[in-house]
Order: C-alpha cells, then structure tokens, then sequence
C-alpha cells in the first residue's frame, strides 16, 4: 500500500514555501512560534491580509467568491505548510464558518455584503451559540428573537463567545418560535456587534488571556435582512457548520508541529547527563504520539477527499474531533513532562508584541508551553464537547 503523495504536489509545496518565506515577517512567525495555542489576534489578521492579496485567505471558498479551487491535497500541502513555518492561524469563525455558510444558504445581497470583508480579513466574526444553561446542548438556547415589524429584537445572554470582544460581526442562534420539538424554533441571525443594546464582558481563562466574552443582548433590534436562510431552519444550518468546525478540530498540523517541539526538548534536555531523547521511556511515547497522529491524518485526508463511507458525515467528524482533541492534550502533556521544572515558564501572550527573538533568558522552547498546555484543558469542551460527540456517533454511527 502506498502512502507517498502525488509528485505534482511538489511544485505546489515549493510555491507555497517561496510565498511564506518572502511574505511572512520574521517577528510574527516568532510570535505565532512562541505565543501559545492561539497567539495574537493582531497577527492573524495582518497574516489573513497578506494571504488576501495573494488570492489565498479563503482557500476553502468557491472560486466564484474568492476561493482558490484547490483539490483536498492542496489544502492539506497549504496547511501543512503553513504551521511548519509557524504562519498564524487565521481567524476560523468569519472565512470558515460564517461564510461557508452564507455561501450555502444567504441571499445573493448577503453574499455581497459579507463575504468580500471577511475574505479581505477586514471584519472579524464571532460565534453566538453556547449560553449559560445550553453549551453543547444547543437545543435548550433561550435567547429569543421576536417578529417585529422589518426588525427582530432578540433577548438574551451567550457565553463563551471567542473573539467577541474584537468582532464586527456574529452569527447568532436564537429561538424563533416555541415548537414541540425544540430544534424546529431555532433560526440563524447575523447581527452588527456595534448594534445598541450588546454588552461583552471579557471572561479571563485559566492561561491568564482573553479569548472568550459574556454577550448580553438586550433589547437588539436586527433588521429581517439578517435572517440567514430559512426561519426555523437554523438548527439545520448549524449542525452542518459545525460538521466543518469539527473537522478542522483534529487539528493535525497543530499535533504534527508541537511533535516536531517534542523532539527537540527531548534531544536538548538531559537527565543524569542522558539526552531525554536517549530514555526508551520517551521514545516509546513519541512514538506512540506519532503513530497515532499519522492514522488520525489519513483518516482527515479520507474525509476531505470525499471518500464512500458507511457511517454519515456527522458520526465521522465528530469522531475527528474526539480523537483530535485528545492528540493535542496528550502531547501538549507530554512536552510539559519533558520541561520538567522549565515548564513553570509562563510568558503572558500581552508581552508578545513586544518580544524579541533573544529576549528570554531561558531555552526558547520553554515559552508558550505553559500557557499552551492550560488553554488545551479545553481542547475536549470547545466545538462540542467529548461526551455530546460521542452520543452523536453513537447515535448516528450505530443508532443507539
């Protein structure tokens, strides 16, 4: 069996280096290198900018919106190498999740007000789903939004809502209508978070940085306009979106990356004058974290390729997603355990902006581990979490 990609891929691969390697500041791959799981928002979206006048923000598009019409091998090459370069992760919500889903269900007018900014990266988007009393059972949403003339005002309180804080915009899940069967009341607004009446108090997670926000809205008054596709059909649309999400959640660049960080402090870091690398211990850890994350691979590459399956797509990515989460925690672990006593190294990611290639005076591979590490605590609750997946495969996959 031969598991060697295509060699027409190469001179996509060597393009793909050259464009980073001319385009891709050197203080900002330090920054994304060293700066944690998530790094600096302002980077992502210099990085987003950059990738947009190349024609490659939002590779994922159609090509009639912007994309690029790259197969799934493409993708994977671009991806790829972009995390071994250490370019910044883009901003997920607007270019993956609120476009594709604009693309798929909005109004040729959305289409021509939204996707244009988000495809620049000049409008940041935010995820308005979780609440307080319904995180991965969206179902149980409270937040209203009541028919009022050519507006619906929308009551209610999200949390958890990542990058709030810096958005323009949100797509939001709001009840509708009170149905029997509470999935049938849910539709899918787009909502201008300058909009009076939205409140975003920040929520300061355990890494000591701020992803995340309460959002209150009280009283907000979005135009019909903003109704995406069909009301009452936004549990439909969401359940695809997040089909997306889960996918890009096994986050194999990312595992296959800090893999690489692995060795490095295991061939740099002794113990009784050993390299760590030299401990069977170890080896047979990484090892292990590498064989695992090759079949999690494939089994990505399998999705993206469309491949026949006999379990529906839903069962599948989230399983990606389980299995993905996991990786990144044990790994992420692992390099703690290797750090040993360097692993209380925190550096918070404010300093970021600031710091310079020589400014630590410890090893450079400590920094950002800590915070890293701390952030991952939430690898398998974000996008869904471990147990709501594995009901949804249960079910789906096996009808349990």
């Amino acid at each position: 069996m031969n598991f060697e990609f295509d060699s027409s891929l190469d001179t996509f691969r060597q393009e793909v280096r050259a464009f980073i390697a001319g385009n891709l500041p050197e203080d900002m791959a330090w920054r994304a290198r060293h700066g944690g799981y998530l790094g600096l928002h302002s980077d992502r979206v210099a990085w987003t900018k950059i990738l947009h006048r190349k024609g490659w923000s939002v590779p994922h598009w159609p090509v009639e919106y912007g994309g690029t019409g790259w197969s799934p091998l493409y993708h994977h090459v671009f991806s790829e190498e972009s995390m071994l370069a250490s370019a910044p992760r883009p901003p997920t919500q607007g270019p993956l999740l609120a476009g594709l889903s604009i693309i798929a269900v909005g109004t040729e007018e959305q289409k021509r007000k939204f996707l244009p900014p988000i495809g620049s990266g000049d409008h940041i988007w935010c995820q308005g789903f979780s609440e307080p009393n319904a995180g991965s059972d969206l179902a149980s949403l409270r937040t209203s939004a009541v028919r009022d003339g050519d507006h619906y005002v929308v009551r209610g309180q999200k949390v958890w809502t990542s990058a709030a804080h810096v958005a323009d915009w949100g797509f939001f899940l709001v009840r509708t209508s009170n149905e029997p069967k509470r999935q049938l009341g849910i539709s899918f607004l787009l909502i201008d978070m300058r909009s009076p009446g939205i409140t975003v108090r920040p929520l300061i997670t355990i890494d000591g940085q701020h992803h995340t926000n309460e959002v209150f809205l009280d009283d907000v008054k979005v135009p019909v306009e903003n109704l995406l596709g069909d009301e009452g059909k936004g549990w439909h649309y969401a359940k695809t979106l997040l089909g997306h999400e889960r996918t890009a959640s096994a986050e194999i660049y990312w595992s296959r990356n800090e893999i690489e960080k692995i060795k490095e402090i295991a061939l740099l870091e002794s113990q009784n004058g050993k390299s760590l690398l030299s401990s069977m211990v170890y080896r047979h850890k990484l090892i292990r974290l590498e064989l695992e994350l090759r079949a999690l691979e494939y089994s990505v590459l399998r999705m993206l390729s469309s491949e026949e399956n006999k379990f529906p797509a839903a069962a599948i990515s989230s399983a990606l997603k389980v299995r993905g989460a996991e990786l990144m925690q044990r790994i992420s672990d692992f390099e703690i355990e290797l750090l040993g006593p360097k692993a209380t190294r925190y550096f918070p990611a404010f300093r970021m902006a600031s710091a310079a290639p020589n400014e630590a005076a410890w090893p450079h591979y400590t920094l950002g581990k800590a915070g890293s590490q701390l952030t991952l605590r939430a690898a398998t609750v974000f996008g869904g979490a471990r147990e709501i997946q594995k009901n949804i495969i249960a079910k789906t996959a096996f009808g349990l």
